[in-house]
């Protein structure tokens, strides 16, 4: 069957390479009886992939059966795997046909695997390599035809290291690995989901669909999605249901995007916010320099025109009241992700003594300097907030939070 056959069969919305390789797999892996292991972020769609190995499979006419291993107590999940004998314990009135027995000659798909108890794991590992198991509280062997396929979003090295998993079985599960890619890495397919859920909710609230503005779908696209697809479906939704207008920009979508975490990645590629207020703070106190000589050598140009001749001891003032507030040569590491950037801001060569010296009123004020900056950044690029945030070298976050600071009015 085609890829795009198999996404419209099963609503299946992305074209991301990742995407499209990991259901390349399950198609190829789907007519042979071998084990699978599906890995990925929770809210990745996990779910999906068992169904598509399974109805593509010459087991599609029999039982598929979803187990959620982390939701079964610890208890009572080998009785619900294996099934038990009346008797066997407490409460089992009768005897009970378990999910291997009932799925024989179909698939079971065991999600968050990795939950499951040591016991319960060497009686999976007999069933992968016998096809055997023994009911609780039974001493009769049970044959059984059933394909496992397995997911979980857990770090299985790091089980298998702490004792948690067993690695034998490990081997057995993940005889065909497929991993899901986080919604961050499905950049292209985030605004598609998006208008799919938009869609959908609408037809189901009976209210039009929302849209998103430009800037919007931007941000949509730049935040991390920590939830995923699971994450992204939730938002839309409520935006369907209590958002007031049916056309959603960035400003908006911002509300509902979670206060409580880290939302510099929704903005700028790390986080940054911190670094690049300080490289704000030395790129003004570069610009105070840099006018600051600007001043000296107009002041030595009035000077040379007029022959003005003013005494060393004037002259060495003017210079110690420039190198004063000129910062000296800075170099700052500043971190940046794993990696560091380094912010390097040389003082121009000192101007020769010169013979003037001018009294100038200027606000030295590194506020004021801020503000009009911000100020004119926003004028240059009529408001756009994303270009002067750009201009300014800051992230966008950064510049609202300054705008309102200032209550300054674009």
């Amino acid at each position: 069957m085609e890829l795009q056959q198999i996404k419209q069969r099963f609503g299946i919305i992305g074209n991301t390479p990742l995407l499209n390789r990991a259901l390349e797999v399950a198609s190829q892996v789907a007519p042979t009886d071998i084990s699978v292991l599906v890995t990925g972020e929770s809210g990745t769609g996990k779910e999906i992939l068992p169904q598509v190995v399974h109805q593509l499979s010459p087991r599609k006419h029999n039982e598929y059966i979803a187990v959620n291993c982390g939701a079964i107590p610890e208890g009572t999940i080998d009785s619900e795997l294996f099934g038990h004998e009346k008797g066997s314990f407490t409460g089992a009135s009768g005897s009970r046909k378990g999910y291997f027995e009932v799925a024989d000659g179909g698939t079971i798909f065991l999600d968050e695997v990795a939950e499951l108890p040591l016991q319960t794991q060497v009686r999976l590992l007999r069933v992968l390599e016998t096809g055997e198991f023994i009911k609780v509280g039974s001493s009769k062997v049970i044959k059984t035809d059933v394909r496992i396929i397995a997911a979980t979003n857990e770090n299985i090295q790091q089980a298998i290291s702490s004792g948690k998993f067993r690695e034998d079985l490990y081997y057995r599960l993940s005889t065909v690995p497929i991993a899901l890619p986080p919604l961050r890495k499905r950049k292209d397919d985030i605004h598609l989901l998006f208008r799919k859920f938009a869609n959908d909710f609408g037809e189901k609230y009976r209210m039009p669909a929302v849209r998103l503005t430009e800037d919007a779908i931007q941000l949509l696209n730049k935040y991390t999605w920590p939830g995923n697809i699971r994450q992204l479906k939730n938002l839309v939704e409520q935006i369907s249901v209590i958002g007031t207008s049916r056309e959603i920009g960035a400003a908006e979508l911002m509300e509902y995007l979670p206060q409580n975490m880290d939302l510099s990645p929704a903005l700028i590629d790390d986080s940054k916010d911190s670094v690049n207020e300080r490289e704000l703070m030395y790129k003004f106190l570069f610009d105070m320099k840099k006018d600051l000589n600007d001043l000296k050598k107009l002041v030595l140009e009035v000077a040379s025109n007029a022959n003005i001749n003013l005494s060393n001891d004037q002259a060495s003032m003017v210079n110690r009241f420039s190198n004063d507030i000129q910062p000296e040569n800075t170099t700052k590491i500043l971190p940046s992700g794993n990696s560091e950037e380094k912010f390097s801001y040389s003082s121009p060569p000192p101007v020769d003594n010169f013979q003037t010296h001018e009294e100038v009123e200027e606000s030295l004020s590194l506020e004021d300097r801020e503000k009009e900056l911000i100020q004119k950044a926003l004028i240059k690029h009529k408001g756009k907030r994303k270009y002067a945030a750009a201009e300014l070298g800051i992230s966008e976050r950064t510049l609202y939070r300054k705008i309102k600071e200032y209550n300054l009015a674009e």
